[in-house]
């Protein structure tokens, strides 16, 4: 369970497997590097290597004014420097897309390429608000069972997902108490995103794409996403016609990234970029 010491002094967690070109993935605002656990074993040799955004996972809490976007951008540069590492590929769901753009115009030299899951220059604010809603607050399931049986009933948008799946997803992203379940993560998080919301969301976010210019570039959209609209998928693909795009049926904000859909736009990329 390795550490590094941030810039600031925040303890981070990371994870660092196998060997050869390194692949960075970055998770969505309140999850962490397991999220990754159902695409790892669809890889091809390379050295995985998970983030645990400050705030999430076993990282260190460091308050809501740090949980920001170019912070955790800052944090994955001093994760490649402590690593020693030159140059990466970026894979990126949600927020850790985000950063990865952020990352293509603050350190694009740092980059080998980006794939983005489920993440655009334009964010839908109806995904924004459903965030909103849940970000930082106490499951009122008492039970992985029952958070597993929550999760299938609120995610209609997704398809064809057998009942494991929730109760695995239950188990990554909530934690079991004397007192019922508890967040994977600061529920000051909650703070960060509503000043972020209120301050107009994410923004612009189109010179940060154009930013990707020179790097392989894919794009991985869940078919029903409330976050990612066909619309804008479909301007980023004509701003970049070169993007590898996969759009995934059955599946809203986030596909898990074990469809074959999924596979076949990552495992093209990155034949590009490794």
């Amino acid at each position: 369970m390795p550490f590094f010491t941030a810039s600031d002094g925040a303890q981070l967690h990371y994870s660092d497997v196998g060997h050869g070109r390194a692949l960075v993935c970055l998770a969505g605002l309140t999850r962490n590097g397991r999220d990754f656990d159902y695409l790892a074993p669809h890889l091809p040799p390379l050295r995985l290597i998970r983030l645990d955004y400050r705030g999430r996972g076993r990282s260190e809490w460091t308050g809501a004014d740090s949980y920001t976007v170019p912070r955790e951008a800052a944090d994955v540069v001093e994760l490649l420097d402590h690593l020693a590492l030159e140059q990466v590929a970026v894979l990126g769901t949600s927020r850790g897309g985000i950063i990865a753009m952020y990352l293509a115009a603050m350190a694009h030299d740092r980059l080998r390429g980006i794939c983005l899951n489920d993440i655009g220059a334009v964010i839908n604010m109806s995904g924004l608000m459903r965030i909103a809603d849940y970000v930082g607050r106490t499951p009122s399931a008492r039970t992985h069972a029952e958070a597993a049986l929550a999760l299938a009933r609120a995610s209609c948008e997704f398809s064809d997902v057998p009942a494991g799946r929730w109760m695995q997803e239950a188990r990554t992203h909530f934690v079991q108490t004397d007192q019922g379940l508890d967040l994977t993560y600061d529920p000051a998080l909650r703070d960060a995103f509503l000043a972020a919301l209120e301050g107009g969301g994410s923004g612009d976010m189109w010179p940060l794409f154009d930013a990707c210019a020179g790097l392989p570039l894919a794009l991985i959209r869940g078919a029903s996403s409330d976050l990612l609209s066909a619309d804008t998928a479909q301007h980023m693909l004509d701003r970049r016609a070169d993007m590898i795009f996969e759009e995934v049926p059955g599946r809203g904000h986030i596909p898990f990234l074990d469809e074959a859909e999924s596979l076949r736009a990552i495992h093209q990329w990155l034949g590009m970029c490794l």
